[in-house]
């Protein structure tokens, strides 16, 4: 049997200059001020889309909002209310901070069409759906009296309403 000199003085050393390093790492990595999105909804029936977004406690003017034709960008601060309670503790679990969030819309809406009420913390927007452009057809009659030809123009379906390959020539 071998015998093995042990100290666990210098396994303990070992392990609190780890530890020291552990925290030094800590102590020089800067905190990054927590940021929160505010919860929205998105509601669509067949002439527009209406967005629903909570912002309590913030003032219309922290707000920001830009409106594109496929999306949605709010930001914004909700900021601390500096308040002292004398005679206790003072706690608050809400969040404070910069926010910033983007919401994707599924079509393209009419962006200079938009209606905006901000309520009761609240943010409601009523976003107008681009209208799908309809295709048309010019039909040629070519039986006219003095053999000039003669146009009509037929509307066809939307091309939802087409064959699989969408070929808007497929209705006749």
């Amino acid at each position: 049997m071998t015998l093995v000199n042990w100290q666990p003085w210098q396994e303990m050393e070992a392990m609190r200059r780890q530890f020291d390093r552990v925290f030094e790492d800590l102590a020089t990595t800067k905190r990054v001020e927590p940021t929160w999105q505010p919860a929205a909804e998105l509601k669509s029936n067949e002439t527009e889309f209406v967005l629903r977004v909570q912002l309590p406690g913030i003032d219309a003017k922290d707000l920001d909002v830009k409106i594109g034709r496929s999306g949605v960008s709010l930001s914004g601060e909700h900021k601390v209310e500096n308040k002292t309670e004398e005679n206790g503790f003072f706690r608050s679990e809400f969040r404070y901070g910069k926010f910033q969030r983007v919401i994707s819309l599924p079509s393209p809406v009419q962006n200079d069409q938009v209606n905006a009420e901000f309520k009761d913390g609240i943010l409601t927007l009523t976003l107008p759906k681009v209208q799908a452009v309809r295709p048309s057809v010019v039909t040629l009659n070519l039986t006219g009296s003095d053999g000039s030809a003669e146009s009509e123009a037929a509307t066809i379906a939307p091309a939802s309403d087409t064959s699989e390959t969408g070929d808007a020539w497929a209705q006749s």
